[in-house]
């Protein structure tokens, strides 16, 4: 879908050197949705839009699991994603995760008090009958998870990957989607995480290793097709 020569057009530039993408150059190539994707939508629960949208930093004491207003930015650009997935009828599943005083830690971060409200998918994105939810424990999607299964069964070759945080589950997820053999496509404006360099570096480094990055409007105009 997108040409070599957009290849590096994206949310990253400027932050990388002219010798940096002679390095990553043998990555270059056309970037393309599968032929019969399905919809993963990551972590978009309640814990991370807690303190509202504002700059991490302010809010992390109180709320420790809080994007604030990177998550904020993104509702949108999600809801149009899942609308037009929906009008292809593309299946959407839900990872988030579980709640349950016994669970493993996904990450080292400092633990605070948890209710179920927490990881239920936000009110912007409220899923459908016909969605998939899948409760996880750790950072990827597949890991300990029937997703895989659910996508094989299905006859899915690939995935459209949308959700947080782009350098925590988002990542963990995208590499073992790639090791199963799934094409992914993630979305730029559709992925959000704490911190805005983590995100463009992650995105960078997924881009060129393991997903296509894709822009919303290529993304909805294809599905439209």
């Amino acid at each position: 879908m997108a040409s070599k020569d957009q290849f590096e057009n994206h949310c990253w530039q400027g932050l990388y050197s002219d010798e940096d993408y002679a390095t990553y150059a043998p990555y270059i190539r056309e970037t393309y949705i599968g032929k019969n994707p399905a919809v993963l939508a990551i972590d978009l629960y309640n814990l991370v839009y807690k303190g509202g949208a504002r700059p991490p930093h302010e809010i992390t004491a109180e709320f420790p699991s809080t994007c604030g207003k990177y998550a904020h930015a993104a509702n949108e650009p999600i809801v149009d994603l899942l609308a037009a997935s929906r009008r292809a009828a593309l299946p959407v599943y839900y990872v988030t995760g579980t709640f349950s005083p016994n669970r493993v830690r996904s990450t080292r971060r400092t633990a605070a008090p948890l209710t179920e409200h927490d990881y239920e998918i936000h009110e912007a994105f409220t899923p459908k009958p016909e969605d998939v939810i899948i409760r996880k424990e750790r950072a990827s999607s597949f890991f300990g998870t029937p997703l895989a299964a659910h996508l094989v069964q299905k006859g899915h070759d690939s995935l459209i990957v949308c959700g947080e945080s782009t350098s925590g589950c988002v990542r963990s997820s995208v590499v073992d989607a790639y090791s199963n053999g799934f094409h992914i496509s993630i979305v730029e404006e559709c992925v959000f995480d704490r911190s805005e360099i983590a995100h463009k570096v992650s995105l960078f480094d997924l881009h060129h290793k393991y997903a296509d990055v894709m822009k919303l409007t290529e993304v909805v105009e294809h599905l439209g097709q």
